[in-house]
């Protein structure tokens, strides 16, 4: 009793420390969740399966699978302008004073200005992925002409074979690593000194073999990344210096998203599958899972809020947001969201 009464006691300080957006997937609107409730809904957004919201210059910038790109003020929470920039849209990211989305179809690369004006169209030929700015350019991977394109200053280097089938990449400081679809291992861009080489995960001497999934499930600790395994039920942990694998962990279902606290002590997991109600709690220093929970029907997403004391969950199939305290996973409070994925935290 006495652990209630102090959850109920703390409650009102936990909740009113932050604002979340939640996608509505089936709705085209986004959720804002303030002080634990529903207080708006932005409406008009465009097909949001598989959205991607990120914030830059103090608004949200999300890009839908239809190709709107919308910018949303955080403080007012209302859209401020919606522009089309292509049919199926993939990727968004942001240099130091340009947005750049990347495109399925139409088969290019589009720039933007801070009041979102196309000022560039980069026609590619193939479908484009693993988009990435950073001061004074871009980077991103052609999928289906094996190529990598550095653009700096407005001038395009490309890198040809890359490797079969680049679908998804990471930028971590200076290096660019992109995964393959047709071939294991990963491909390694220095995007100043423009040196490419490519490296395979490697336990003592032995090279180790698994598929490469997307990179924004992969949660990252300091030099460690912690990988969902594709069809397995198990995370592999990997030292991104030099891409040796330091162990696995195993888990009760298959990973889908490997979601890492702000202190970087524990990593949320989600599952497809038989699995898929449920999270894990992976304590990362340990490499283990210290608590596993039911927690909705269908988890789509998690986020931890920016103290890692909670962890928000949507459930698709219950259209809830739920708010668990970290590590003990007791439930604080839930929001009704119709069909959520995506949390994203604002503020």
């Amino acid at each position: 009793m006495l652990p209630m009464i102090l959850l109920l006691l703390i409650f009102p300080v936990l909740v009113l420390a932050e604002k979340l957006y939640v996608v509505e997937r089936e709705r085209g609107r986004l959720a804002v969740i303030e002080d634990g409730k529903l207080v708006k809904e932005i409406e008009g957004l465009g097909n949001l399966n598989h959205a991607t919201l990120k914030l830059w210059k103090g608004k949200a910038y999300l890009i839908s699978r239809d190709g709107y790109l919308s910018q949303i003020d955080i403080q007012r929470d209302e859209l401020l302008k919606k522009v089309k920039v292509g049919e199926s849209t993939i990727g968004i990211d942001f240099t130091e004073d340009h947005v750049v989305v990347a495109n399925y179809e139409p088969k290019t690369v589009v720039v933007l200005d801070e009041r979102l004006n196309i000022v560039r169209s980069f026609n590619t030929g193939s479908r484009n992925v693993g988009i990435k700015g950073f001061e004074g350019g871009f980077v991103f991977s052609l999928m289906d002409r094996d190529e990598i394109w550095l653009v700096r200053n407005g001038e395009v280097k490309v890198f040809k074979e890359v490797g079969a089938m680049p679908f998804d990449a990471l930028l971590k400081g200076d290096v660019y690593a992109v995964g393959f679809f047709k071939e294991e291992g990963v491909g390694l861009l220095n995007i100043k000194d423009k040196g490419y080489r490519k490296v395979f995960f490697t336990s003592g001497d032995k090279e180790v073999v698994f598929k490469i999934p997307h990179f924004g499930t992969w949660g990252l600790v300091d030099e460690r990344a912690f990988i969902p395994a594709v069809g397995e039920r198990r995370l592999y942990v990997v030292n991104l210096k030099g891409f040796n694998l330091e162990g696995h962990i195993d888990l009760s279902g298959l990973p889908v998203f490997a979601t890492t606290s702000p202190d970087g002590i524990y990593i949320a997991v989600n599952f497809s599958g038989d699995r898929e109600d449920y999270i894990a709690l992976v304590e990362a220093k340990a490499m283990k899972v210290i608590k596993e929970l039911r927690v909705g029907r269908r988890v789509m997403h998690t986020r931890f809020s920016k103290d890692g004391k909670r962890l928000y969950i949507s459930s698709y199939f219950d259209s809830k947001l739920r708010a668990f305290s970290v590590p003990e996973l007791i439930l604080l409070y839930e929001v009704d969201v119709p069909n959520p994925s995506g949390v994203f935290l604002i503020k």
